[in-house]
């Protein structure tokens, strides 16, 4: 039996909502800014988020998690991908 084990990637995200259209982009410095069409209420954008990193580094949507700002615009948040 095999085991694979998992890489994990911390990002740190600016987070803009309210936006026309959704994006994930890459910064210069090396953290990332999303667009995102979701209000921040009732953890509406939050979950637009994890969408949008899951879909970005193709893993599934639970292997995506905020670590920390969940209520701010600054966002730590890991990837674990196979």
């Amino acid at each position: 039996m095999s085991r694979t084990a998992a890489a994990r990637s911390t990002l740190r995200i600016r987070v803009k909502p309210n936006a026309r259209s959704a994006s994930l982009e890459q910064q210069p410095d090396g953290s990332w800014t999303a667009t995102l069409k979701s209000p921040p209420v009732d953890g509406r954008a939050n979950a637009e988020l994890i969408a949008l990193v899951a879909s970005r580094f193709r893993c599934p949507k639970g292997a995506v998690t905020i670590r920390a700002g969940r209520s701010g615009r600054m966002k730590l948040v890991t990837v674990e991908t196979a």
